[in-house]
């Protein structure tokens, strides 16, 4: 599918589609799909991590003084509970002195809106850059409702990161968040009438945790 949506970021890799196919096979075991989705994550980190600020230090090798960098910025990592916990690690491995909080959201599976359960995230600051983690945007109920709490922290950068984002999702915080980027690794076809995204994968913290 094109991408022609504003703010969305579309990662275009031959890893990334070959995982992506690893995770929607329904015989794909929990610990196969765990290491899957963590091996995502970190090309998703890595992509992020091209608009990261950095800032000039000295360094010296062992042969001489010369000039590096460092991270200009507080990245803290915010996984929508549960599914999100599966792409910490990704990011961490690529970004580990990056803080982490948690938003816990789940969706009601008659309005299919979000309820809140949960909320701690670490103090955020006017340097602070957010990375919003959950593996499917899919209604985009629960990411938009996960931005509002984050703005109401006072927090100025945000970026949502995903593993399969459905048009719908992108909509919403298209027209919620219109300053949001999304980044993922796979633009899937629609929604079915239950709000699950079409192909998919199913539910992403069922097939992380082995909880189907």
């Amino acid at each position: 599918m094109e991408n022609v949506f504003p703010n969305f970021n579309l990662i275009d890799h031959p890893l990334v589609k070959k995982d992506i196919t690893i995770l929607r096979d329904k015989k794909t075991q929990s610990e196969y799909f765990r290491e899957t989705v963590r091996r995502i994550s970190n090309i998703l980190a890595v992509e992020i991590g091209k608009t990261l600020k950095l800032r000039k230090t000295n360094v010296v090798t062992p042969l001489e003084r010369t000039i590096g960098y460092k991270l200009d910025q507080k990245i803290i990592l915010i996984p929508v509970l549960r599914a999100g916990l599966s792409m910490v690690s990704g990011f961490l491995d690529l970004i580990p002195d990056c803080k982490v909080g948690h938003i816990g959201l789940q969706r009601n599976e008659q309005t299919l809106k979000p309820e809140e359960y949960y909320f701690k995230i670490p103090r955020v600051d006017i340097n602070s850059k957010i990375i919003l983690l959950d593996p499917m945007l899919a209604t985009g109920g629960s990411a938009s409702q996960a931005i509002k709490y984050l703005k109401r922290k006072r927090a100025k950068e945000i970026v949502f990161a995903c593993i399969v984002a459905a048009p719908e999702g992108i909509n919403k915080i298209n027209s919620e968040h219109n300053k949001i980027e999304i980044y993922s690794a796979a633009l899937d076809r629609e929604l079915n009438k239950k709000g699950y995204i079409l192909p998919g994968l199913g539910d992403a913290g069922d097939r992380t945790f082995g909880t189907l």
